[in-house]
């Protein structure tokens, strides 16, 4: 019969009726144990729920969201509460265990027994009784383990942690005490008794699959455990719970589990260094979780409970503690050390053979490349891709040619199915038949899961057949394809399906009752099932060992493929002591600014585990990078230990040479990447004490800085062992970062520089190049000249660089071996040294000497940071044997590091070093700058006194101690810096009363814009006079931490003041020197230089545009002084611009106005010295030249725009007789066709030299200023300051009495009174007598207005204004357009006044600087200083303090009177100038002499003037003093025409000088060379409103076009008009050629408008005698006009262009146009400004501001086009878009290649486009 079948309904029941079945039986079974997930009603538990704090609640419901009711079937305590973050329901204090019975001693430490305490079950299965063994292992050891006495469960079989054979130790650092009921372990520190470890906040839980311990811990400062993505290095204690589990996941955001698994904690106690480290042995899933008792809960759901509890007493020895027990890392191979590129999927072979040699090509330091799985046949290990890796085999030779490494990638995951060939895939048949898989749960059967190659099984390393085929495997291919290290992955392990393709079995290793909160919650996702079956054990206890399995195994496979050496190993999963064998890297992370963060506190962690072999794949794997980011990876990475740039399949490719070889990232990648291989002798070594004891690498900035605790929350930054600390920038659009500088000495890596900073956060400047990159005080680093590969560096000369400490001590080591032997260290086959300095020596002691290098290698230089004096000489000895040796000694002053090369040490011998030193002579400061020191004077200052016969320029008397200020504490704000300065009396040297150091000093720092600050010292208890000048300043600092151009520290002991550009770390400013010192009538101040090329101070005379650093000292004080070399002249400026050796350029300002000196020495350093006043400096950044000008003259006020007229040729004489001949002589310019604007009359037109009168010789001169006035001339007169006080009927005087404007006498009311010109009336003059003669016989009193007074300024308008306007005789008015104010320093022809002086000591100060005529003192050719002066808010000031500002007060109610008197703008001239003079005039540079040498020193001071920020400037052409002679004033006249202030002019009894007294070939000269000034008037007039608007130059020195050109730092017999005229004058008598510097330029003749074909060199330049050589720059557009005999005549000529191409065809310029004579045009916007742009056959002409119409209705008629490269045929002329009618004619020269374009009809004030084809 046949079996009766059931209907769907009968089946349907019987599977529901055995459903409930088995329900029933389990519960059953559950109630039956007394052990319910949930159940508690057969057992009556009550919690006792004290008082707990929320901080220390251990949750009772971790597996979901807590309701009350699970939370009392649980027994524990629920208290709900409004952060969901604490736990609402907790343990109560009468769950967990108890001691049963006592604790019973054992060889290594004692054991007990625990019993369950009775409570309700969380999971189930819960082991009621526990036995607790404990271990003293070690002094600093303690282990314990909880474990079940009856069943053998899961233990870890670790490599390296064997079960514990000895005894208890002895001395032990820590007490354990066994708390009873309920059970807890209790870990003290025996020194001071704090508990570390304390297991009572909680109770233990011991299940079968739910294992928890809670630990109290005595600090927050928890780091570690892993592995996560911890986004900061210190644990975050707010209730953070980390699963553990590994897990093929990459790095997000998230708190998810990553690819290993890492359980042990560091915890730093407090800030004595004492820390513990806590580890757990267990491999199971579990839970860390972190609670601001503070304290951790471990929940692991199998195998045992198994804690190492590690005492030290610094962070350092606790990881030391924990890597000697669990394995010291392995000692990678030196080559593994260098940069390394990788990325998955290339393409092809070819393709990584191109990114091969790209990078080849940039020289981009470079040892491995890396293929990932792409160069597999469909992805199956072991095999090649034939057709697109075809060569793949010959790849390692290809590579060991260069001195590279070629490295692959293995995943463990093997395929199932056949090659392409159809063959079977013989690693799997061979895999198969060992059966070496992971199998299913019946362990027979391979698992199938699914990876990259399809489906797959999984190699089981816990199988030592699997080792065997495994390494078999490896051999095998490397027959086929060699290769020299192994990358391995996807060994967590990782599958793309869900455990299996059978699936997982419903049961408690695939489902246990406690899920860990691990990604997705369930165990086998994206790996195989728990149930499977391996050697070590089932996959749910060994799971989390698959990597460390796979490593163990890899390296098999190295020592068999490898024999002896290290080759490489990286893996993704790690596990407990898996540095021993492997490093790594953190994984698959993603392009974000976000991961570059998190990759350093990845570093920390891995090296708190050890392995300090790791790093972050560089710029990112998924996403695409951008160059920013992946630029600043780049800087990071080159400090990552493990340093390697590998990105994914489907981005752009990231490799730094696909950037562009002139990329700022190549060439910062290059910068670090060389770096990173100088100090691999200092890295290596750090790895070898990682290798024997434990050492972390990367390091935490707190391990060695624990006592600060601003270092314990430091993850931005880190450490290479103790000494070099890495600052990246790591947030996009970054310049600026916020850095921690900890506490010790810290060298700037670059410059080698001492920062002068430490323990604080700084602002430290990065900018797109630059990583901040320090050195510690007090370490020796070994280092070696970089290569493009280990292979190639390790051959290369080794060095050392000494960081000294503060003790001027230092110490390091070096560990020396072949770089890739195994074992080297235990055979000793190396080379270990120890460095040591102290009191100038340095010992190199090698300690092992067993290795023998090939190359011979040998230390060769030496580098030492923080030498405070320079090193004169260098012995070595060996055995006490000195050796000879030729060393070269560098010291570079500003940085103090002195570089020592020529040695010669061998490697693995031992040296003593030893150097003496002694300041420079070069770095000498003048301790008695005073006239006529000696040895008594000297040494009375406390100084030392020593005489350099070779050079008596050199001070005898210097320093050779601090100076007496310190600084205690510095507050910072926002917008700056203040301190006050402490005195140290002890320090002071002898001194006079007026000379004693003010103890009452303040120091304040603005930083007022991001290009401009300012530091000032002052009294802080005593006013002192402060300099009046206003300056335009924000009213409030703006600018910004991120965007200042500067950094600013103050240097404490002794005082300083340092300012660093940020760019480049370029040490701008350092006063730290001894010279400083600050007194009432002597402050002192020096600076260290950034270079040898300082520009300015002045009124002095100089024979060179830079100044001579060779110990010179150049006095300022206004002064009637002609210039004469070394003399102080008629102005005051204290500013320099200075050049950076890079080419950067920034300015300084001391506003101070008192008697001073600046000294220039070599070191290069400059040294103030003044006689009052404070110390009030200003500081511009630039960066180039020309800004700084501009931002020095946005400070002091721009240029005074001059009217157009006054850029005509003008001429004057002291010396003319009458105004006939001076009548005659306009006619004569006129007759000759010169062109000729304005004319002068000094002194002589005046009644006995009287201001505001005409001498009977002159009557006819208000008549003939009219007349040549209508003829469009215009005419000055000089206006003197003294005023006679011997008149009886002299206006000028009595309404200056009355009106109390002079100068008097202090606390009188007498006026102060010399002699300057006036005359006594009613004398004959014998003026056949000199005139110094004739000034004392008839000299009158002359008085000395006040011009700072109100009253002054108003007398003096109205006396200019009576001499326009005459009151009293309309036909004596003297109409004349512009005033020149003379003898206004203010001059005297005697020294002080009419019967002396009354004050001594102001006259004659403790200290005279370096003036003319020293010795008599500061009264020399001007009034007394006590003269008494009234600022106008009615401030008494001295005139000793004021002196130098008195042609400055003058300047501006000159200005302001004249064009109230004009209506025009007029001009004023003024010959004593100080910082804002340029606002209100023009200056001539004085009274010089015609001679040859005045035509260079006059370009010089224009040169200098226009630093100084005054354009319209020119010298006397053809000389003032002594006769003129005829080639010499004619080739100045060429050079004058060319000066901005173009005026012949000469004195009185001397030769006729003017054009027209020569001849006619004189004149023609003339009138041709001011043809060309007059056609360039519209360019020169633009460049005055660039200088008024802008602040740009007029006069430009070549440097500030071409500063990348050092020549051009040099050129003063050269100059620009802007940015495109060159003129190349003659200097030289009888001179027929110019050696002319050409800049790297297009150059153009000005004659012929031919490409001269010369760049960046020098050149002959015919120059005969009627010629100056003139050339326009390519690149610019030049405006011109037809030129007239005046401007008034030449304004309305046709204009014209002259395009000069670049090589680029292109060029630009601009033309301002008013009415010329307009008051404040460019203010109230009555101006018209047009823009000139060509570019390659297009001109375009644009309006940019129309706000002047020409009365002359100005055409464009002719447009030159110099440099067009092809022929033209036609030019068309647009407007508005489209085409107009235009009738000019084209001709166009080919061998000029010029195109000139005349009969144009374009309207000045319209916009056109002229095209050309």
């Amino acid at each position: 019969m046949g079996k009766r079948k059931f209907s769907g309904l009968e089946t349907t029941l019987i599977v529901l009726f055995c459903l409930v079945l088995v329900i029933t039986c389990i519960l059953i079974g559950l109630l039956a144990s007394g052990q319910p997930g949930v159940q508690t009603t057969e057992i009556k538990f009550t919690p006792e729920c004290p008082n707990i704090l929320k901080a220390e609640r251990i949750d009772c419901i971790p597996d979901q969201v807590a309701t009350k009711s699970t939370c009392t079937q649980r027994g524990c305590c629920w208290s709900p509460n409004s952060d969901t973050s604490v736990p609402w329901c907790f343990f109560s204090s009468n769950h967990g265990y108890k001691v049963d019975g006592s604790t019973r001693e054992t060889q290594a430490g004692f054991e007990t027994t625990l019993t369950r305490l009775l409570s309700p079950s969380l999971f189930g299965n819960d082991i009621n009784t526990v036995l607790l063994t404990g271990e003293y292992q070690t002094p600093n050891r303690f282990r314990f383990k909880i474990t079940d006495p009856k069943t053998q469960r899961f233990e870890v079989p670790h490599e390296h942690v064997q079960p514990f054979s000895g005894s208890a130790a002895s001395n032990l650092n820590y007490r354990v005490d066994v708390k009873q009921n309920p059970f807890g372990i209790v870990v003290t520190r025996v020194s001071n008794g704090r508990v570390l470890f304390d297991t009572t906040i909680g109770p233990l839980q011991y299940a079968d699959q739910f294992l928890q311990l809670s630990i109290k811990l005595p600090s927050s400062n928890i780091y570690g455990v892993g592995e996560h993505v911890h986004k900061q290095y210190r644990h975050d204690v707010n209730w953070k719970t980390w699963p553990m589990f590994s897990r093929d996941i990459g790095p997000s955001g998230e708190m998810h589990n990553l690819y290993g698994v890492q359980t042990f904690f560091l915890c730093l106690e407090d800030s004595t260094g004492a820390s513990f480290g806590v580890f757990l042995m267990n491999s199971n899933a579990m839970e860390f979780v972190v609670q601001p008792a503070p304290a951790v809960t471990y929940r692991t759901i199998g195998g045992i409970l198994d804690f190492y509890i590690f005492l030290g007493n610094t962070p350092e020895q606790v990881v030391q503690e924990y890597l000697k027990l669990v394995g010291l890392p392995a000692l990678p191979s030196y080559w593994s050390l260098g940069f390394q590129l990788s990325r998955w999927n290339y393409g092809s072979l070819d393709e990584v053979k191109k990114v091969v040699e790209r990078n080849r090509a940039i020289g981009l330091p470079y040892d491995a490349q890396i293929t990932d799985i792409d160069y597999m046949e469909e992805k199956k290990d072991f095999t090649y891709d034939k057709v697109k890796f075809r060569d793949l085999p010959k790849f390692a030779d290809y590579m060991h040619e260069y001195g590279q490494k070629y490295i692959i990638i293995l995943d463990p995951a093997i395929s199932t199915q056949n090659l392409v060939d159809g063959n079977p895939y013989g690693s799997y048949v061979r895999g198969e038949s060992k059966k070496v898989w992971i199998n299913e749960s019946d362990g027979v059967t391979p698992l199938l899961g699914e990876v990259w190659p399809g489906e797959t099984v999984f190699p089981d390393f816990t199988n030592p057949d699997c080792t065997a085929w495994w390494v078999e495997e490896c051999k095998l291919f490397y027959k086929v394809v060699p290769y020299d290290g192994i990358w391995i992955d996807m060994n967590e392990v990782s599958s793309f399906i869900k455990g299996s393709k059978k699936g997982c079995a419903q049961n408690d290793l695939n489902y246990p009752p406690f899920t860990p909160s691990i990604l997705d919650k369930l165990m086998y996702s994206k790996t195989l099932c728990m149930d499977a079956v391996q050697k070590w054990g089932k996959h749910y206890d060994v799971h989390s060992l698959y990597g460390y399995s796979m490593a163990i195994s890899t390296q098999k496979v190295i020592e068999e493929l490898f024999p002896g050496k290290r080759s490489f190993l990286i893996s993704r999963s790690t596990f407990i002591g898996s540095g021993k064998h492997t490093g790594h890297w953190l994984g698959d992370n993603a392009a974000t600014w976000d991961h570059l963060k998190w990759a350093i506190p990845g570093m920390l962690d891995f090296n708190l585990f050890g392995i300090p072999y790791i790093g972050a794949d560089i710029c990112g794997f998924f996403d695409n990078t951008t160059e920013e980011l992946c630029r600043r990876w780049m800087q990071v990475g080159a400090f990552y230990p493990f340093s390697r740039n590998h990105n994914c399949e489907g981005f752009m490719p990231q490799d730094p040479a696909v950037f562009g070889p002139d990329s700022v990232l190549v060439k910062t990648s290059k910068h670090y990447l060389n770096i990173r291989y100088t100090l691999l002798p200092y890295l290596y070594t750090l790895f070898y004490k990682a290798h024997t004891q434990g050492d972390t690498v990367v390091r935490p900035v707190l391990h060695e800085f624990y006592s600060d605790e601003v270092t314990w929350s430091v993850d931005r930054q880190f450490l290479w062992g103790p000494g070099l600390l890495i600052s990246p920038v790591l947030d996009p659009g970054v310049d600026v970062i916020q850095a921690y500088i900890p506490d010790a000495v810290w060298y700037d890596y670059d410059t080698g520089a001492k920062i002068p900073v430490r323990k604080q956060w700084i602002n430290m400047s990065l900018p797109a190049d630059k990583l901040g990159l320090h050195l510690r005080g007090g370490y020796i680093y070994p280092t070696q000249q970089p290569a493009n590969t280990t292979v190639a560096s390790r051959k290369n000369p080794m060095g050392l660089i000494i960081a000294l400490d503060d003790n001027n001590a230092a110490s390091g080591d070096l560990f020396w071996d072949d770089g890739e032997s195994t074992a080297t260290v235990q055979k000793k086959a190396y080379i270990y040294y120890e460095f040591k300095v102290s009191n100038n020596v340095l010992q190199m002691n090698a300690i092992n000497s067993n290795y023998t290098d090939p190359n011979n290698l040998k230390f060769e230089e030496i580098k030492i940071l923080g030498v405070s004096q320079e090193i004169t000489s260098v012995t070595v000895s060996q055995n006490n044997v000195m050796e000879n040796s030729t060393l070269n000694i560098s010291y570079n002053p500003i940085e103090k590091v002195a570089h020592i090369t020529g040695f010669q040490l061998e490697l693995g011998k031992s040296y003593k070093v030893e150097w003496t030193q002694q300041p420079s002579v070069n770095g000498r400061f003048n301790c008695y700058p005073g006239p006529n020191p000696t040895q008594e004077k000297c040494e009375k200052l406390g100084c030392v006194w020593e005489q350099v016969t070779s050079n008596p320029d050199i001070p005898p008397c210097y320093y050779s101690s601090d100076n007496a200020y310190s600084v205690d504490k510095v507050e910072y704000t926002s917008s700056g810096l203040s301190a006050n300065l402490n005195l140290n009396s002890a320090k002071t040297r002898a001194n006079e009363n007026f000379t004693t150091p003010i103890s009452t000093l303040r120091l304040e720092v603005k930083y007022h814009l991001n290009n401009m600050l300012q530091f000032k010292i002052y009294d802080y208890q005593n006013a002192r006079y402060e300099v009046p000048v206003p300056l335009t300043l924000p009213s409030a600092p703006t600018s910004t931490d991120k965007e200042r151009l500067y950094e600013v520290s103050v240097q404490k002991k002794p005082f300083g003041i340092q300012v660093r550009r940020k760019s480049t770390g370029t040490v701008i400013w350092d006063s730290q020197l001894p010279t400083f010192t600050f007194s009432d009538m002597f402050i002192q101040i020096s600076t260290r230089l950034a270079s040898q090329y300082i520009y300015g101070f002045g009124e002095t005379e100089h024979t060179m545009f830079r100044r001579n650093m060779s110990w010179h000292t150049w006095g300022m004080f206004t002064r009637d002084q002609p210039p004469t070399y070394k003399l102080n002249s008629y102005g005051y400026h204290p500013f320099y611009m200075a050049l950076e050796e890079d080419g950067n350029a920034h300015g300084v300002l001391l506003l101070n106005s008192n008697a001073m000196d600046v000294t220039f020495q070599p070191t290069p350093a400059l040294t103030y010295r003044t006689t009052g006043g404070i110390l009030d400096f200003y500081m511009v950044l630039g960066p180039t030249p020309e800004l700084v000008v501009q931002e020095y003259t946005a400070l002091i006020g721009r240029p005074v725009m001059p009217p157009y007229w006054s850029l005509g040729f003008q001429l004057c004489r002291y010396g003319y007789r009458n105004d006939s001949e001076i009548s005659q002589l306009v006619e004569g310019m006129k007759a000759a066709g010169i062109p000729y604007d304005v004319q002068y009359v000094d002194i002589d037109h005046m009644e006995r030299q009287l201001d505001f009168t005409i001498g009977t010789h002159f009557t006819g001169l208000p008549a003939l200023i009219n007349r040549i006035k209508e003829e469009g001339m215009r005419f000055i007169i000089i206006l003197d300051p003294a005023i006679s006080g011997n008149e009886t009927n002299y206006p000028t005087f009595s309404r200056g009495v009355q009106n109390d404007v002079f100068m008097k006498w202090p606390n009188t009311n007498d006026i102060i009174y010399s002699k300057v010109w006036p005359f006594l009336p009613n004398v004959q003059i014998n003026e056949s007598l000199p005139e110094q003669t004739q000034i004392e016989k008839y000299g009158a009193h002359a008085a000395f207005p006040d011009f700072f007074r109100n009253s002054t300024k108003e007398w003096w308008k109205r006396e200019i204004l009576d001499f326009y306007n005459n009151p009293t005789n309309s036909l004596r008015s003297i109409k004349f357009d512009g005033l020149w104010i003379d003898m206004n320093e203010p001059a005297a022809f005697l020294n002080g006044a009419i019967g002396g002086c009354r004050n001594d000591l102001l006259n004659m100060p403790p200290y005279i600087p370096h003036l003319g005529y020293r010795s008599d003192g500061l009264t020399v050719k001007t009034p007394c200083m006590e003269g008494q002066q009234y600022l106008p808010d009615g401030t008494p000031v001295r005139h000793y303090d004021v002196h130098s500002l008195y042609g400055w007060s003058q300047t501006k109610p000159t200005l302001e009177a004249l064009q109230e008197a004009t209506k025009e703008r007029g001009i004023v001239i003024t010959r004593s100038t100080y910082p804002s003079s340029g606002r209100w005039a023009g200056h001539w540079l004085g009274d010089n002499t015609a001679a040859w040498d005045q035509l260079a020193k006059s370009v010089i001071g224009m040169m200098e003037f226009s630093l100084f920020g005054i354009s319209y400037t020119g010298a006397d052409i053809c000389g003032f003093f002594k006769d003129s002679e005829y080639e010499l004033c004619l080739r100045w006249m060429q050079l004058g025409a060319f000066y901005p202030y173009s005026r012949n002019h000469n004195q009185k009894g001397t030769r006729r000088q003017d054009p027209v007294s020569w001849n006619s070939t004189f004149e023609e000269i003339s009138r041709n060379v001011l043809n060309i000034r007059y056609t360039l008037l519209p360019y020169l007039y633009t460049l005055m409103y660039d200088a008024h608007a802008h602040g740009s130059t007029v006069i430009r020195p070549m440097l500030h076009e071409f500063v990348e050109d050092r020549t051009t730092w040099e050129i003063y017999e050269q100059f620009l008009w802007g940015p495109a005229l060159l003129i190349s004058p003659v200097m030289q008598q009888h001179a027929v050629t110019v050696n002319a510097y050409l800049p790297n330029a297009r150059w153009y003749d000005y004659y012929t408008d031919e490409d001269i074909g010369t760049k960046g060199q020098f050149q002959i330049l015919q120059a005969p005698l009627d010629h100056i050589n003139l050339h326009i720059r390519g690149g610019y557009i030049l405006p011109w006009q037809r030129p007239a005999n005046n401007t008034f005549y030449s304004r309305k000529n046709p204009m014209g262009l002259t395009v000069a191409l670049s090589d680029t065809l292109f060029a630009e310029g601009q033309l301002y146009w008013d009415d010329g004579v307009r008051i404040d045009a460019y203010e109230n916007g009555m101006y018209l400004l047009t823009s000139f742009t060509a570019n390659q056959t297009v001109l375009d002409i644009k309006v940019l501001r129309h706000g002047y119409a020409d009365p002359s209705k100005l055409k464009f008629t002719e447009i030159k086009v110099l440099g067009v490269p092809t022929s033209v045929k036609q030019v068309t002329v647009s407007q508005n878009g489209g085409p107009i009618t235009s009738s000019h004619t084209v001709n166009y020269n080919d061998t000029k290649k010029l195109l000139t374009i005349t009969n144009l009809q374009l309207e000045l004030g319209k916009d056109y486009t002229v095209q050309w084809s």
